[in-house]
């Protein structure tokens, strides 16, 4: 959600910010919009004020005698109450139209974000690791996984496409690392580990942007509510309607979760294997912060995202998503793509992005700045929010899987993941 003031002081600043998201411009229209629904408030404010007016001067006319003036008086309020739900109805027609435009914009790209379409346009910052050179040829883990416990025909069978059952080893290993990833950035990285609720209400969703946009990707319930689609809905949500102190901030959250999403859009995308699938795990970060925090909390968090990929000694890079790529509630974005050597290329495993005030605005959350030298009270402002995985669970098994295969078929557990694998060192494939 935008401002309303930039886009009736700065339009052509907004037009021009839209077109980097593809766009047509819109400010002319918001405007129009706008004008409209102030106009007709400012006039149902008045017909109220006079209603209210002329209903006191009833009594004293009455008081007086005036029985004449007493008479058109209550014509006039009669005319007013007969009037004013019409004018109710504009009113709110017109508000409603308003929302309707707004709710639907997208975040407003930061000025340093690369101009492109889609993903072919997002630009490579750094890589970290080197990816591994086998002496034999590496599989990719749809060809390993079902030996080892990742059982998708089943999955299949039980639940349709894009389900997995996992088995044995294989489904220690994937608790192993979400509560690896949990410890890191808990007790590491400064996040209070949370256990928020898995359905939510549109009111949530819609808070986080996740509505109206992409209502076809979530999972509902028949009693209204969705499953969530990552736990940044929950998370976020959990200071919504709050004005919170300065000093509060930043508060850093964190959460392993299921997470379901229906995948919309993503046909012939990925039908093989464990990388996108309807229900799967992920930490997920979030932070509420300060305007003035902003960057250094958008640091923290991506290197509180990196330093899993490191302590598994996973190969990756970083992406900064280009305008066309990026998230609708996002202002900027910064991938990491882990690499798989059995399919030969990098994927993405987390994104980690600040929304500015785009998600505070839709949730009413701000902070109340601290007084000033002199003792006077400032203006409550919105807050910033950021959120990141840290990381998706699947597809860091999937990595673990694929950069730790043997000649064999066995995949040995990396250091980092021992302490959580009760004695076991590999995995190894049924006979």
């Amino acid at each position: 959600m935008h401002d309303i003031k930039i886009i009736r002081d700065e339009p052509e600043a907004f037009d021009a910010a839209l077109a980097l998201r593809g766009l047509e411009p819109l400010a002319s229209k918001i405007q129009a919009l706008d004008e409209d629904q102030r106009r007709l408030t400012t006039e149902l404010q008045a017909m109220q004020a006079r209603r209210n007016e002329a209903s006191k001067a009833i009594g004293m006319a009455m008081g007086k005698g005036d029985k004449a003036l007493a008479e058109s008086l209550k014509s006039e309020v009669s005319d007013i109450k007969n009037t004013m739900p019409q004018l109710e109805e504009q009113q709110r027609a017109a508000a409603e139209q308003l929302a309707l435009v707004m709710n639907a914009l997208p975040n407003l790209p930061l000025p340093e974000i690369p101009h492109g379409e889609d993903e072919d346009d997002n630009v490579e910052l750094n890589r970290w690791g080197t990816p591994r050179t086998f002496d034999f040829a590496p599989k990719d883990h749809s060809e390993l996984g079902p030996a080892l416990g990742m059982d998708f025909e089943t999955g299949a069978k039980i639940s349709g496409a894009r389900f997995t059952f996992l088995r044995a080893g294989m489904a220690r290993l994937q608790r192993a690392i979400g509560q690896f990833m949990l410890d890191k950035q808990t007790v590491e990285n400064g996040y209070t580990e949370c256990a928020p609720p898995l359905l939510v209400r549109d009111h949530a969703a819609f808070g986080t942007g996740q509505l109206p946009k992409f209502a076809e990707d979530l999972f509902r319930t028949t009693d209204g509510r969705c499953l969530i689609s990552t736990s940044e809905i929950s998370l976020a949500n959990s200071v919504r309607e709050q004005i919170l102190e300065s000093q509060q901030l930043p508060i850093r959250i964190t959460a392993l979760t299921p997470c379901f999403r229906s995948e919309a859009g993503s046909a012939g995308r990925d039908t093989k294997g464990y990388i996108r699938q309807h229900q799967f795990e992920k930490v997920e970060m979030i932070t509420i912060a300060r305007p003035d925090q902003d960057d250094e909390e958008f640091q923290h968090m991506h290197a509180s995202a990196e330093s899993v990929l490191q302590a598994l000694e996973l190969p990756y890079r970083n992406m900064m998503l280009c305008t066309g790529d990026m998230g609708a509630s996002v202002r900027k974005t910064i991938d990491l793509e882990v690499w798989l050597p059995g399919q030969e290329t990098y994927r993405e495993i987390s994104s980690v992005s600040t929304c500015g005030t785009y998600q505070a605005r839709r949730m009413n959350t701000r902070y109340r700045p601290e007084s000033d030298k002199d003792g006077a009270k400032k203006p409550t402002e919105f807050v910033h929010t950021l959120n990141g995985s840290g990381l998706a669970v699947g597809r860091t098994l999937v990595a673990v899987v694929e950069n730790y295969q043997n000649a064999d078929g066995s995949v040995t557990i990396p250091d980092a993941l021992l302490p959580y694998m009760g004695g076991m060192a590999k995995l190894m494939p049924a006979q």
